[in-house]
């Protein structure tokens, strides 16, 4: 039987083992550089990449990639927006209409001619709180007014809102208490007086009281 002895000589030197090692890393940095940067990454500085359609394939996957990580970072910007929506209670309110209050609106026009140092009473039967909008005008100057209320129910003999001498006037008249609600004028000017009154709300009726 033959046994081959290896002797110190057959042992490869440490120069050859160098040799090798270092032209083991030159041959992985090339495959790198020449293809797996191409491939995988898309970079591609010898263009021996472009050349065999490596660069093309790394772009794809970079550009997937990419997509990729922008799709998570949107499903969890949603999920973070969802989780917010589904934690906050959102109440929205509506007007609610009464309809009592719808039925109960009313509105008149009237005009009516005052001579000189005439005068006239209009008077709404209203509620407490309930409120009228009025406007008044006269067509020959200043008129005398005073806006008021009275109840009988209520022993209110008078109840004074608003008094002066004014060509015109609008506004809101909230009832005080309920009674009847309105306005006194009379013409101080030498002339024929005519005054154009328009309300509408919350009142029962109108009527002329003098």
């Amino acid at each position: 039987m033959n046994n081959k002895i290896h002797t110190k000589a057959d042992l490869p030197s440490k120069a050859q083992l160098l040799k090798s090692t270092i032209i083991g890393i030159a041959i992985a940095a090339v495959i790198l550089i020449t293809t797996v940067l191409p491939a995988e990454f898309g970079i591609d500085p010898t263009g021996i990449g472009k050349l065999i359609g490596l660069t093309k394939m790394g772009e794809i996957k970079t550009s997937l990639s990419t997509d990729a990580a922008a799709e998570r970072s949107k499903k969890e910007a949603n999920k973070d927006q969802l989780s917010t929506a589904m934690g906050t209670k959102v109440v929205v309110e509506t007007e609610k209409t009464d309809p009592k209050s719808e039925a109960n609106l009313s509105k008149d026009s009237m005009t009516f001619t005052l001579k000189p140092d005439e005068a006239i009473e209009i008077k709404l039967s209203m509620n407490k709180g309930e409120k009228v909008n009025f406007v008044w005008q006269s067509d020959n100057g200043r008129a005398n007014f005073d806006t008021h209320g009275d109840s009988k129910i209520l022993n209110i003999n008078y109840h004074t809102y608003e008094k002066g001498s004014v060509a015109k006037d609008e506004g809101i008249l909230e009832a005080a208490f309920d009674g009847s609600h309105g306005w006194f004028w009379r013409n101080r000017t030498s002339g024929v007086m005519n005054i154009t009154l328009d309300v509408s709300g919350e009142y029962s009726d109108i009527r002329k009281i003098m």
